[in-house]
């Protein structure tokens, strides 16, 4: 499986019969939804941004702090790891989608965030 350019090995093991088909009104299962948006089929691949301010960098799935790269008034260039943040035993790197300024950063390491969390405002 490849995700984000990185390859992985994987191994699936069937557990049952055929297909599962659910009701017409049944809402599909919630299982993209639950995918880190950055992941997401179509996806850019970038780090998930507030719609209403694309300087905003937010976390795109739940975890902890380990590393933060950047402070207040630092010039980033798109695609320089701002923040690593472990999820599942993994760390992911958190890019800056665009360049400019850091005028915030709203995290600490060690802290612990949501999906969605604001961790950094560039300008």
């Amino acid at each position: 499986m490849t995700v984000n350019g990185e390859v992985y090995d994987v191994e699936v093991e069937e557990i049952g019969g055929g297909p599962v088909f659910l009701p017409p009104q049944m809402p599909t299962p919630a299982l993209v939804a639950t995918v880190p948006p950055k992941m997401m089929p179509g996806s850019s691949g970038k780090p998930a941004l507030l719609q209403d301010d694309a300087g905003t960098v937010n976390s795109p799935m739940p975890g902890v702090i380990n590393q933060v790269n950047v402070k207040i008034g630092d010039q980033v260039n798109a695609g320089d790891v701002l923040f690593i943040l472990e999820a599942m035993k993994m760390e992911n790197p958190i890019k800056a989608d665009i360049a400019g300024v850091v005028k915030e950063v709203r995290v600490n390491k060690g802290q612990a965030v949501n999906s969605g969390d604001p961790l950094a405002v560039i300008a």
